[in-house]
């Protein structure tokens, strides 16, 4: 079977469970007492961001011309089990997929607009949004899908072999040439990798074990966080992010999951009014999630008590760094977790829920 006709069955399959888990609501018994008040949170900020949308697809305010912000609210979209080919919110799900689709350059890379510090960051969200939403889509953007993602997947596997240190190895950074590497953007990368490996891409698999080393690399042994370059800088923030590859990529229950979700269970609390606040909020939420047991049933809450009174009247978060498209759509990926929708973030349901 060829690689796109894989990824059109998993899609596809994916897409009946999940109209089937969106009839019935998520089956959480942590979340059941917040979904009254969480689905409409949601709703609102879905309207909002589809009344924000250009016409090609693109959004105002920080970064909304690249490629990585509108594939961010189309992963938001898709999180509620919403499909580009029915619904409410097929039109401004399906600006997201044409806008990305339409700035690929003839090496593959998604780059459009004003992309922070480097490309390869919207690169890698792009190139997962695509993953995602492959199988899902009409005949002819799937066409499209599976010529673009081939080229997208080549770039980023040509970036982590550029020749770098041993502290370096196995990661990315900003620009497809880089020599250095941080865990930020090597955590989109690898998710990007390890969606499109499980809807049947060609993806080595030493490239997802070159990049697990990484992040593990970064890992502070003795506290269990994770830093950006280092062990231990900017912990709060992404130690979410290690633990969530880490567990994406089977390796729950191990002795550094242990430690990176204890850590996030005992700082979680300090992220608000912080630096990367949302981006911290998103990752804890989707790390705790799968971790599942006592650090979800801790965590939630939690996140359901501080965030959903910070949601304006218009529909939207805001982040302090990025704005209120990036922090709206990161806001919802985080509180639409149980929902279960989106193909990389699938928990597997053996883990203990002691």
């Amino acid at each position: 079977m060829s690689f796109a006709k894989r990824m059109i069955g998993c899609a596809a399959a994916v897409v009946l469970a999940g109209a089937s888990s969106m009839a019935q609501g998520p089956a959480d018994p942590v979340f059941a007492e917040w979904q009254d008040r969480v689905e409409p949170a949601i709703e609102d900020a879905l309207e909002f961001l589809s009344r924000m949308q250009r016409e090609d697809g693109s959004f105002p305010e920080n970064y909304g011309d690249s490629t990585g912000v509108p594939a961010l609210v189309g992963m938001a979209y898709l999180s509620m089990g919403h499909l580009p080919t029915e619904g409410p919110y097929a039109e401004p799900l399906n600006r997201c997929i044409d806008f990305v689709l339409a700035n690929q350059t003839r090496e593959g890379l998604f780059e459009k607009g004003h992309a922070g510090s480097g490309p390869m960051y919207a690169h890698n969200i792009a190139t997962l949004f695509l993953s995602e939403v492959s199988g899902m889509v009409d005949p002819e953007r799937q066409r499209k899908i599976q010529k673009a993602l081939p080229a997208a997947l080549k770039l980023i596997l040509r970036a982590q072999q550029v020749p770098k240190n041993e502290r370096n190895q196995g990661g990315w950074r900003y620009h497809p040439g880089s020599r250095d590497s941080d865990t930020s953007c090597s955590g989109w990368a690898l998710m990007a990798l390890r969606s499109a490996k499980l809807n049947g891409a060609p993806v080595p698999d030493k490239a997802i074990a070159d990049a697990v080393a990484y992040l593990e690399r970064h890992q502070d042994e003795r506290q269990g966080c994770f830093g950006y370059t280092g062990r231990e800088d900017h912990a709060k923030t992404l130690t979410g992010m290690g633990l969530l590859c880490l567990e994406l990529c089977g390796r729950h229950g191990t002795p550094e999951t242990q430690k990176a979700a204890d850590y996030v269970l005992r700082t979680f609390r300090g992220l608000p009014g912080g630096q990367f606040e949302t981006y911290g909020i998103y990752y804890n939420a989707q790390a705790m999630f799968q971790v599942g047991g006592r650090y979800w049933a801790e965590f939630a809450p939690w996140l359901y008590e501080t965030y959903l009174p910070q949601q304006r009247e218009d529909g939207a978060w805001e982040s302090r760094e990025a704005g209120r498209i990036y922090g709206t759509s990161m806001m919802v990926l985080a509180f639409s977790v149980p929902w279960r929708q989106l193909p990389i973030y699938q928990r597997d349901e053996t883990v203990d829920e002691e």
